[in-house]
């Protein structure tokens, strides 16, 4: 930085950094300047400012981040460790510094592989009389149950019945009005930073940016749970070879059918190699062939790598496949056991009449027999031992008025329109 004579333009007006002449050398006009003063003062000037701007910057991304931390934490008693802003400061950006500031977050967390005989407890999840209110309304009544590692585990119930506020739960969206929730022996309430770590999730609405590859997406993912470089390729690899989406890696989401973006959907849910994996109403609006593959590869996550797989369904087949059924109405847990089990707890056969006047139908039968028979679909439901002979006997009392009748023994269906029957009246 060379400063010259304002008046000639020829020379300079300082002899190097820190002396300056009395007078132009070449036009002879004096220079007045405060005593003291030279130009090194103008750099120490510049490098103070910027100092102070940093130490600024600094402070206050810390102590932002340090109240947000505490009102989430301290004031709702539900441990989100993140920063109100994604693109805060970084090491790279920051020369390491922000390391400083807060070491924690920039730590990478080892993951311990699905089923590690290091885990302490033998349940993944362990529900105890939760509950959780809107208001005056309560969503759930106390609801309790566990589900052991590397078991395949469904939720049923009709709309309205809790399973969505149970979801969100689960998944950490929301903290529970009380109750106890422990996911891989880490309390829900007060440790939901680890639980994290240990969960993948799958949401019923499409998660993935649409514009984007599945291999960009994927990257993305991994970064939220701090993967990158050679760890975060190699587990994006394995995981699109896993789902079978290796030669599909570098086409937009957009451009994939349903099934193969439900496939990607839960590539991310396990990019992170979680123990558990949650999925609400995975199969919605996939036809039958891509909903039978889903499962099946569901099931070899569960028999092969094994996860625990906990998901929400209306589909009664995808509940027969799984190795527990929990049905939830009106926020209670009306019925919990194997499908086999439910099923057998229905007492004889299913009869199925359809009629030209099903109420009126339903009225006469219930005189005469003295059984309880429901409508559904427009069709009469019977649940009657021996349903061959109660066929018989009412065509018989009443010919004209049935048009066609069936019996068989008690499906998984059954069992829910049976728990579940003020909803279908």
């Amino acid at each position: 930085m060379r400063l010259r004579c304002p008046r000639c333009g020829e020379a300079a007006t300082f002899d190097g950094l820190f002396r300056m002449p009395p007078a132009c050398l070449t036009c002879g006009l004096r220079f007045e300047r405060e005593q003291g003063y030279f130009l090194g003062a103008i750099y120490i000037n510049y490098a103070a400012t910027v100092v102070c701007m940093l130490v600024g910057f600094f402070l206050l991304d810390y102590f932002v981040h340090l109240s947000l931390t505490y009102q989430i934490m301290v004031w709702s008693s539900f441990g989100v460790l993140f920063p109100i802003l994604f693109y805060r400061y970084s090491k790279s950006l920051w020369l390491c510094l922000d390391y400083i500031f807060n070491p924690v977050e920039e730590t990478v967390v080892e993951m311990r592989k699905p089923g590690s005989t290091s885990d302490a407890h033998a349940l993944a999840v362990e529900v105890e009389d939760l509950r959780h209110f809107y208001g005056d309304r309560e969503a759930l009544g106390g609801v309790s149950f566990s589900v052991a590692r590397g078991e395949m585990f469904a939720l049923l119930g009709p709309n309205g019945g809790g399973k969505t506020t149970l979801f969100k739960i689960l998944s950490t969206l929301m903290p529970p009005s009380s109750g106890t929730v422990c996911l891989s022996g880490h309390d829900l309430t007060r440790e939901a930073f680890l639980v994290r770590q240990r969960l993948g999730v799958v949401f019923q609405h499409p998660s993935l940016d649409r514009k984007l590859t599945v291999r960009e997406n994927l990257k993305h993912h991994g970064h939220l749970y701090g993967l990158a470089g050679g760890e975060l390729r190699r587990r994006t690899q394995a995981m699109l070879a896993r789902v079978g989406l290796s030669d599909r890696a570098n086409d937009l989401v957009e451009t994939l059918s349903g099934g193969l973006q439900r496939r990607a959907e839960l590539a991310k849910g396990l990019l992170h190699e979680p123990a558990i994996l949650i999925l609400d109403e995975p199969n919605t609006g996939l036809d039958p062939a891509a909903r039978r593959d889903f499962m099946n590869y569901l099931q070899h996550l569960r028999e092969q790598e094994g996860v625990t797989i906990l998901l929400t369904t209306h589909f009664m087949e995808d509940a027969e496949r799984c190795d527990r059924v929990a049905i939830l109405h009106e926020g209670k847990l009306v019925a919990l056991g194997a499908p086999d089990a439910l099923k057998q707890s229905i007492g004889g056969d299913i009869v199925v009449i359809r009629a030209h006047d099903p109420h009126g139908l339903q009225k006469k039968l219930r005189e005469r027999f003295g059984c309880d028979p429901t409508i559904v679909d427009n069709t009469l439901r019977v649940e009657r031992p021996r349903g061959h002979e109660f066929i018989r006997d009412a065509v018989e009392a009443f010919p004209g008025e049935i048009s066609s009748a069936a019996f068989g023994k008690p499906t998984l269906e059954d069992v829910f329109i049976h728990l579940t029957l003020q909803s279908y009246r």
